[in-house]
């Protein structure tokens, strides 16, 4: 036993030699730090040597240090985070606008993989893949009818560039099992979802992130719409989570005159940082109206912010989400990541886009927007108060906006809770409309293709068949889905014709199509071309 114990002590004290060694190293290379973060260093390296060697059953060192590092991050703000290598990847994916794979816009339809489309110019366009096809197999391992979990379904297809995978395809009209061999490629992940013109002088963009490409991609939607007329844009930001603010600032860079403040940043030990516009933007004359809800955060409250501050343009919708802290993201060998906040966006007013949190209490501070809806902030402005102590004005014309977290709409739309029938969401919920949707397309998209070659054609003549109408009503009922009554199933109808035939059009052509149907009925989007048609 003490000869097991100094062999314990001697390990632990050469791996405290030994680390103490890269700390002394490492605070030499270091402005003047102070011994207690050394001394809390050395501790939590000891803790993890002792629980590795000491410790009665066999542990996973790297799992210990994962939770050790979870556990100093959840005392902190709700946004300093740790994320894994795998997890790191796949949230940075969208924001760097590409991945490596197949390129393929699929769903899963009756435990089959169906594409939607190929990505134009991509592997699977280019090796002969086609709008309709079932992926059987991916490297002879079958994965339709097995159940397998659309996490490995996506892991099997992606791979790095220039790799190749063998692809076992069901064709319609064809009897015998295709093969393909496909060649992964960089595959671009887009930020705007939809660019299409709302009327024939006002545009309409719409951002689902910030990332590396956006800006660029947002140039392109503008430079096509103002060749088809466009004089007013509607920015649509609603359920956009944000992204870098970099993309943000030279998006506001493109509305403002120079030397306008966009954000600035402060934080303790960050310096006062600002970023003003340069005078070079694409759309400086244009009005504007800028779209969100209550899931717009981060980069987008930093654009409406501005928009507001700087009197550029009308913020429609509901307050947003208030996530104003900046997080400087530190890359560990492993390809996992840590993202620490160091400082908080102030609009051009000196607003704090963050709302308010208390350290260690992630829970209470995610469910803030269930408490919105509870206490009424969804549903009617007169619920929202704010103090006199967080007033603030414009910078031009000095209308009265409010700080305390995230940006207020110059007009506020209400969040139409009977809009959608409660037998409607149980409809979507199962997932009833879109696999209904889905075999319709299955079994009719060579008539469709060859019967509407263009969008327009489509969106003025087509009609959802009654059968399909029919047959969803009768698949929600097998599943126990029934309307309470004769009337709300007449409420259900015509928001069922309205999703099937947005969910045709985003299948033959892509989501902006989808939008321009769906946003007919959007009161957020009415909304906007009702000002912008009055300022006119």
């Amino acid at each position: 036993m003490i000869t097991t114990t100094l062999r314990i002590k001697r390990f632990v004290w050469a791996a405290l030699l030994f680390w103490g060694t890269q700390l002394t190293a490492w605070s030499q290379t270091a402005p003047a730090r102070n011994n207690d973060v050394e001394n809390n260093l050395r501790k939590l390296v000891m803790a993890n040597v002792m629980i590795s060697n000491m410790y009665v059953d066999t542990v996973d060192a790297q799992k210990l240090t994962e939770d050790a590092i979870n556990g100093m991050l959840s005392k902190l703000d709700p946004h300093s985070a740790y994320t894994n290598a795998k997890d790191t990847k796949r949230f940075n994916e969208p924001l760097e606008g590409k991945f490596e794979g197949i390129g393929v816009q699929f769903n899963i339809l009756e435990d089959t993989l169906l594409v939607i489309q190929p990505v134009v110019k991509g592997p699977s366009e280019k090796a002969g893949i086609l709008a309709g096809d079932r992926i059987i197999s991916v490297n002879d391992t079958t994965i339709a009818g097995v159940k397998m979990e659309r996490d490995e379904i996506m892991r099997r297809l992606r791979g790095p560039k220039g790799s190749e995978v063998k692809l076992g395809i069901r064709r319609e009209g064809i009897k015998d099992l295709l093969t393909f061999k496909v060649k992964r490629d960089k595959i671009p992940v887009f930020s705007v979802d939809a660019s299409y013109m709302v009327t024939p002088t006002i545009g309409l963009i719409r951002l689902n992130n910030f990332g590396q490409e956006t800006h660029k991609e947002m140039l392109n939607a503008m430079n096509r719409l103002k060749a088809q007329g466009m004089k007013s844009l509607i920015l649509d930001l609603q359920q956009n989570g944000g992204g870098y603010m970099s993309a943000a600032t030279n998006i506001v860079n493109e509305f403002l005159p120079k030397g306008d403040l966009i954000v600035y940043t402060r934080g303790r030990r960050a310096p006062y940082s600002e970023y003003r516009s340069e005078g070079s933007g694409a759309f400086a004359e244009g009005r504007i109206a800028v779209l969100v809800d209550e899931y717009s955060a981060s980069a987008s409250e930093i654009v409406a912010g501005a928009i507001q501050d700087q009197d550029r343009g009308l913020v429609v919708g509901r307050r947003t989400f208030g996530k104003g802290l900046v997080q400087n993201p530190i890359p560990l060998p492993d390809g996992s990541m840590i993202r620490i906040t160091t400082a908080r966006y102030y609009t051009p007013s000196g607003r704090c886009i963050q709302k308010p949190y208390e350290k260690g209490k992630q829970t209470d501070y995610a469910k803030d927007v269930i408490n919105r809806y509870n206490r009424g902030e969804l549903t009617n402005a007169d619920s929202i108060h704010f103090p006199d102590s967080l007033k603030y004005t414009t910078l031009r014309l000095k209308r009265t906006v409010y700080g305390g977290g995230g940006i207020m709409p110059d007009n506020f739309v209400p969040l139409d809770t009977t809009f959608y029938t409660r037998y409607y969401r149980e409809l979507m919920a199962r997932n009833t409309i879109v696999n209904a949707s889905l075999r319709f397309m299955d079994k009719n998209r060579r008539q469709l293709t060859k019967k509407y070659p263009a969008f327009p054609q489509f969106d003025a003549s087509f009609q959802v068949p009654r059968e399909l109408i029919e047959q969803i009503l009768s698949e929600g009922e097998k599943a126990g889905i029934k309307p309470k009554d004769e009337t709300e199933k007449e409420k259900t109808l015509p928001r069922l014709e309205q999703i099937i035939k947005a969910l045709i059009a985003r299948d033959l052509w892509d989501l902006s199509e989808y939008f321009q149907i769906m946003n007919r009925s959007n009161p957020i989007v009415l909304k906007a071309v009702e000002l912008l048609e009055q300022e006119s």
